[in-house]
This record gives C-alpha cells, structure tokens and sequence, in this order.
C-alpha cells in the first residue's frame, strides 16, 4: 500500500507538471526548471510515504558546485526518488528511454526536456551526449547522470561507462559524486518488498575536470569509479578479482 501511495502522489504530480510544460513547450529550459520543481515538490513526501527518512551528508556541497555534473550508484527505484529531491533546480537528468513508457511520470520526464537515450543505440546515445553537452554550456544547466547504466540487483558498484567523462570533457563541468548506501536494502530491485528505515545519502568533494583529456578518459572514469568505491560500504564494493 506504501509502494501504491509513493507512486499514485509521483503520477499526480505529473500530471501538473505535463500541463505547465506544454504551456512552455517553446522552452527547454524552463520545462527542464519545471521537472526540477516538480520532482522537489514530490520527490520528498514519495520518500516519507515509503517510510524511509533520508539523511544527506554535505547537502551544501550540491548548491556550492552548481553547475556540475552529479553521478551517483544505482541500485533501487528509490535512487529515482532521491535524485528528485536532491538534483538542483536547472539540472537535466539523463535516462534511460524505457522510462518514458511510464504513465504520466514517464511523459512529464520527457516533455519535460530531460534527456532520453537508447542504450541499444550507441552512434545516437553519442550523438545525444554531445548535443547535451552543448545544450547545457550554453544555458548553464546541470547534468545528472547514473554512470553504471543499469541497476545493480545486489547493491555493489557496478562498472562506469564513458559517457558522465566525455560530457565533462566537453563541459568543462565539475564531477560530485552522490554516494547512496543502502537503498537496495529499504527497496530491493525487483521486488515490492519494502523496508521502512534511515537511507545515508553522501555527497562527496567535487573533481575538477578541466584537465581531462579524451586520450585519456578510461583513466578518469576510473578515479572516479575508485572514489565511489572507497566511500562505499563494504558490503556494496565490487568484488575484487583474487590476486595473481
């Protein structure tokens, strides 16, 4: 019934926010500011009908980075809800396009103006990056991104993919991870299962970016991977590989 609640709140949200974004179809970035008030607005009562109570370590360290490109882990449908509360008014989030075939939160994401790519397609998910990447220089927006692409099912940091370095790479942008420890644990992927208690969000220092090359963006996306990693709890680092 919790589950049932959260998301009947997000829909009806929606459907507010869809009709201020056709009113301001002509502009992205107000549409994109529209999705930002609305998922603060929502965002934080979906969380508290969960029954989870967030407590975010270094908030201020979002607003004193602004703009940046924030990343964070990926492991529960609650990550979604916490970008909402948390990703700065003026942020263009990126996802997956399957989440536009969510009614009503799906279709108030994507008239919204915030990014959709196709996975599957990799030349136009490069080609959506990089008209990304300019799109937000020139209107100094944010970005907010999930590095690992995919939601790991048992919590521990998956792989990085490029796209979070070459967007820096092109913006020039900061890099703040948000470190989540253990939504996996209030609401499992994959399941209904719901349990009520505290979620840790920390934000960690943010990366300075400037000097990063793409001849050597394996090793950026690398450190930031490993610094994710470390201020991690054991339980949701990557398995290492033995020692040779």
């Amino acid at each position: 019934m919790r589950i049932a609640a959260s998301f009947a709140l997000v829909s009806s949200g929606a459907i507010v926010c869809l009709l201020f974004s056709l009113l301001l179809l002509p502009w992205r970035p107000s549409r994109i500011r529209i999705g930002n008030v609305y998922g603060k607005a929502v965002g934080p009562w979906a969380v508290r009908i969960l029954g989870v109570r967030t407590r975010v370590r270094h908030r201020e360290r979002l607003a004193a980075s602004s703009p940046a490109i924030y990343i964070t882990n990926h492991t529960s449908t609650l990550d979604l809800f916490i970008a909402m509360c948390l990703c700065p008014v003026g942020g263009c989030c990126i996802a997956k396009k399957e989440i536009a075939r969510i009614p009503f939160f799906g279709w108030a994401y994507w008239l919204s103006g915030h990014l959709l790519i196709d996975r599957g397609d990799r030349e136009g998910a490069i080609a959506a990056l990089s008209a990304t990447a300019e799109f937000v220089r020139r209107h100094r927006l944010s970005i907010w991104i999930l590095p690992e692409g995919t939601r790991s099912r048992n919590g521990r940091l998956l792989p990085f993919r490029k796209g979070f370095a070459h967007l820096a790479i092109a913006t020039g942008l900061p890099v703040v991870p948000v470190v989540l420890h253990g939504a996996h644990e209030r609401l499992p992927d994959r399941s209904f299962r719901l349990i009520p208690g505290e979620l840790e969000v920390e934000v960690l220092e943010s990366i300075d970016t400037r000097s990063w090359k793409v001849e050597t963006v394996e090793e950026h996306v690398e450190q930031v991977r490993g610094i994710v990693c470390r201020a991690l709890r054991p339980a949701q680092r990557p398995f290492e590989p033995p020692p040779r």
